[in-house]
This record gives C-alpha cells, sequence and structure tokens, in this order.
C-alpha cells in the first residue's frame, strides 16, 4: 500500500455521538458539522415552528417529532483530518440500530444534560462502548442552564459508569451565571458570550488569570479556583493508555446550543480520538487497516432514503485497504463476486457519488436485496467474514394485514425491504401465514405503519398479541408441530428457522418442563 493511502487511513476520525434522549446530541452534530464548513447555519432539532430542521434529522417523521429515529452518517474535513460522525437515535426504542452503529465506529463521544446527569439509556450506550472497549470523550451539555454541580457530575460519571474521568476544562458558574470555562488542557479561560478577540484569556504560573479583569472578582471563578484545585490534588491523572482501552473519559463542559465550548472540544479530541484501529474475523484473524487489502462490513440498510427512486442503501464501515468505485468485490456470504458501480457518501439525505475511499470511512452501496446486515465484502483473494453484529431479541409482537387486499403486492414488498434494516423483525405463522412483526419498543411499530403508508402507499392494520417471549431453537429437527400451543406459539423467521413465542415466562418453563430434549436460546 502506498505512503499516500497509509496517510489518508491515519488522518481518518470515526465516532458516533451517543446520548439520552434530548441531552443535545443532534444540536451538538450540527454544531461540528458547521465547524467543518459542511454547512452554513447550524440549525437544531427545535426548529419545528421555522421549518429548518437539523440536517441529520432526513426522515419525515422525524422532523414531525423533532426526535431522530435513525443512525445518520456525516463526513467533513477539519485541522487536516476527515471525520465521519454516525449521528445515533437517543430513543430506546431505537437502541438496536445504535448498537449496531456502536460496531462501525473506532471512538464515541458522549453527551451528558448538565441537569439530569447520567440517564438510563446512557448507561445502555455506554455499556456496549464498554464492552468494546473504545475509548469514550463526554461533554456535559447545557452549561447556560442550571444544572447539577460540576463535581457531583463527575462524582456520578466515575460511580455510574464505573469510568474513571479527567476533567480537560471546568466551569466557571452556571445557568445566568455562566462566565466561561477554566481550560485545564490549554492553560487558559475561554470566555462565555464575548468578542472573538476577547474569547481566551491566559493564564499564569500558579493557574489564575495573568491579566487584569472583572471576573477575578466573582464568586464563580474564586469557587473555580477552589475546584480545579482539588481536582488537581485529588483528582485523576491523565492517562491515555487508559482513554485507547476505554476506562477514562476525559471530560468536557459546555453548550451545543450557543456554540460554546464546541470548537474547543473539536480541537482537544482530535488529539487523542484514535486512526481506524484493526478488526477481528469470526476465526479471530487480525484485519490491520492499512496494510491489508479492501474489507467492510453492512452495519445498517436504509430503505428509500430517496423516496423518488424507491433505492435502498446499505451502509459499509471500510476496515481496511481502500475503495474504488467500479472494483469487483467477494461476497462473503454467499461467496459471489460482482463489481461495486453505484457508491455514495453522506451529508445526512444529502449523497453524492464517491469514487475513493479509504479505511475509516462509511459508504453507501445501492442494493438490490443482495445484502444482509452483518455481511462482510472482500477485495482480493481472500474470504472472512468479520464478528457478528449484535441483534435483540424483540419483547413486542404484533398481528399486520393490509388494509386493503389489493394492494399484497407492495404490502410484502415494503415488509421485506423495512425488515431487512433490522428496527423489526418478521415472523409468520406455520400454515395461514399471517405476517407477525415483532421489536425492542411499541415506537419502531409506530415508524414502521407511517413509512408503509409514505414510502409504500400501503395503509396497514396492526393487532398487537401483547408481550412474548421469543426464542429459537439449537435442535430444530426434534420440533414438532404438534408442540404449538396458544401459550407457546411455534412460527418461522425470515430466515425461516423456528421459533417458539411464550406467552410468559411460566409458560416457558411448563414448554422446557414437558420438552427437555428441546434446547432453546434468545438473541442479546
Amino acid at each position: 500500500m502506498t505512503n499516500q493511502v497509509q496517510d489518508q487511513i491515519q488522518a481518518r476520525r470515526t465516532f458516533a455521538i451517543i446520548s439520552h434522549p434530548d441531552a443535545g446530541k443532534t444540536t451538538m452534530t450540527e454544531k461540528l458539522l458547521f465547524f467543518g464548513g459542511a454547512i452554513r447555519d447550524a440549525g437544531t432539532v427545535k426548529a419545528k415552528k421555522t421549518g429548518k430542521f437539523a440536517t441529520s434529522d432526513w426522515m419525515e417523521i422525524e422532523k414531525q417529532r423533532g426526535i431522530s429515529v435513525t443512525s445518520s452518517v456525516m463526513q467533513f474535513d477539519y485541522d487536516n483530518c476527515r471525520i465521519n460522525i454516525l449521528d445515533t437515535p437517543g430513543h430506546q426504542d431505537f437502541s438496536e440500530d445504535t448498537y449496531r452503529t456502536l460496531m462501525a465506529v473506532d471512538s464515541a463521544v458522549m453527551i451528558v444534560d448538565a441537569a439530569k446527569g447520567i440517564e438510563a439509556q446512557t448507561i445502555k450506550l455506554f455499556k456496549v462502548c464498554r464492552l468494546r472497549g473504545i475509548p469514550i470523550f463526554t461533554f456535559i451539555n447545557k452549561l447556560d442552564r442550571q444544572g447539577k454541580e460540576p463535581l457531583e457530575l463527575m462524582e456520578e460519571l466515575e460511580e455510574v459508569l464505573g469510568i474513571e474521568s479527567y476533567a480537560m476544562n471546568w466551569p466557571i458558574g452556571m445557568g445566568k451565571e455562566f462566565l466561561g470555562i477554566y481550560d485545564r488542557f490549554n492553560n487558559r479561560i475561554e470566555q462565555f458570550r464575548t468578542d472573538e478577540k476577547e474569547r481566551f484569556l491566559p493564564l499564569d504560573e500558579d493557574g489564575g488569570l495573568a491579566v487584569d479583569h472583572s471576573m477575578k472578582q466573582t464568586s464563580y471563578y474564586k469557587q473555580a479556583l477552589d475546584d480545579i484545585l482539588l481536582l488537581n490534588e485529588a483528582g485523576n491523572d491523565f492517562d491515555l493508555e487508559k482513554l485507547k482501552n476505554g476506562k477514562m473519559t476525559p471530560v468536557f463542559f459546555g453548550s451545543a446550543l450557543t456554540n460554546f465550548g464546541v470548537q474547543t472540544f473539536l480541537e482537544t479530541y482530535l488529539q487523542f480520538a484514535p486512526t481506524p484501529q484493526p478488526r477481528k474475523t469470526d476465526a479471530e484473524e487480525v484485519i490491520n487497516p492499512v496494510t491489508e487489502e479492501f474489507s467492510g462490513f453492512i452495519f445498517k440498510i436504509q430503505a428509500n432514503m430517496n423516496p423518488a427512486h424507491r433505492d435502498r442503501i446499505a451502509f459499509v464501515r471500510i476496515v481496511s485497504g481502500k475503495f474504488e468505485r467500479g472494483m469487483t468485490v467477494t461476497l462473503s456470504r454467499t461467496g459471489k463476486t460482482f463489481k461495486l458501480t453505484q457508491s455514495t457518501q453522506f451529508l445526512a439525505d444529502d449523497r453524492e457519488t464517491v469514487d475513493y475511499a479509504v479505511a475509516g470511512d462509511i459508504i453507501g452501496l445501492h442494493d438490490t436485496g443482495s445484502y444482509q446486515i452483518g455481511d462482510t465484502i472482500v477485495g482480493g483473494k481472500k474470504s472472512f467474514n468479520y464478528e457478528r453484529l449484535p441483534q435483540f431479541t424483540p419483547e413486542l409482537f404484533v398481528r399486520v394485514t393490509a388494509k386493503n387486499v389489493m394492494k399484497s403486492k407492495h404490502f410484502h414488498k415494503g415488509i421485506m425491504q423495512l425488515v431487512q434494516e433490522g428496527a423489526i423483525q418478521y415472523y409468520k405463522t406455520l400454515h395461514t401465514e399471517d405476517v407477525i412483526l415483532g421489536a425492542v419498543g411499541q415506537l419502531q411499530f409506530e415508524v414502521f405503519e407511517h413509512r408503509m403508508k409514505n414510502e409504500y402507499n400501503v395503509e396497514v392494520r396492526m393487532e398487537p398479541i401483547g408481550n412474548k417471549i421469543a426464542r429459537w431453537i439449537e435442535n430444530e429437527t426434534e420440533v414438532q408441530e404438534s408442540m404449538s400451543s396458544p401459550r407457546s406459539m411455534l412460527v418461522r423467521d425470515r430466515y425461516d428457522r423456528y421459533v417458539f413465542l411464550f406467552e410468559n415466562d411460566f409458560a416457558m418453563r411448563w414448554f422446557q418442563d414437558k420438552n427437555e430434549n428441546i434446547e432453546l436460546y434468545s438473541l442479546l
């Protein structure tokens, strides 16, 4: 591989932004894109009245509700780095999409609301990051509003998430009295709401302001100095090795909405964020991004990003080597080879053809139904599969039919395309072949219904059949259809595997007592 390609790979930084809903994740994404010159005017999720929506929220239902329900991919250049941001949905009903997205990044940026602290969804997503050992950078947001004490937030990070923290900067005041941040890393004070030329104030050797300034007379400045002294004496030391292994998180304070502290965060992040990392195959072989030929895996499939063309895009994380449009690759699952001629890069729903990309980049491939989530594609003569992506066991189930039987062809086409995106799972009953959908959360069904109507022109009737416990079978040949009952319904999934849908724990235990030879298992 040429030195030029190696340098390009080393310049990549690929991260996901994770948080609880409403912590300011999408707003933060907008501000980062703004600094990267990718957009001229940063919108926010709340801009429903103005009609100016967040760039990363492209789906119609996202604009109506002001939430992110699907991961978006955006790319921009800053400070000699090419940055790939994956903005993930914060709502827990869409955590499966987020979990898979986290498999495609090298680091994560965790947004925490200063008033609410660590919330339930943040804990869940953080655990996935820890599982993979990926570096986590924390941005404590909304300092322009009243929130918890900074020391309390740092303590919460360590106790609730079980990770060491290091404050890269520290707030001076909060809410209406927010004056700025004490930047420990860059040895300066950054003022809030001031002229650009007065934005940064230098510190002296003792850590105090080196210039005369009215801030010195405030109690907030004195409190910040006391806190910094405490952090220096009793806090953690900055440890780059721990950061790389996901055992320490650098913490930044700021306000995404007012664009304060975001540029400082971005510049510091780029100094410490990892370049594209090696990945393991399912045979435990380590694939090096720089030395190996082209390879990548599909972590997401999205239908109808362009409603006019009813297209499907497979999102590929390039793991190694370089991609060139028109190159021949092998789909490891099927062994088939084909040319990659239709490829795109993204700014949410704004796409352009990409002729060239390298390890660390995310590209989109036009999909005619060949790809599945988790597929590995490989250039050259090697053939292997990357480690499996997580799939979740659904908990909620509905029986679905088309309101107009004349539209059954569109109905089945729409369902199969949306199912392949991975948010909902497809089952059918054995003889009547009724369609049953499973999901992790109720909101997924609402999005499904909305998209069937708006993208496939099919109105659906959904009949809830409640919470079920879904279990797959290790030894399928032992299963008999007579084992099916109203309390332990036997269905097939979209891969034609048997699945039992148990009414509750009691029904599952009763079944296992009666059929000890049947080995059941669940997904994640």
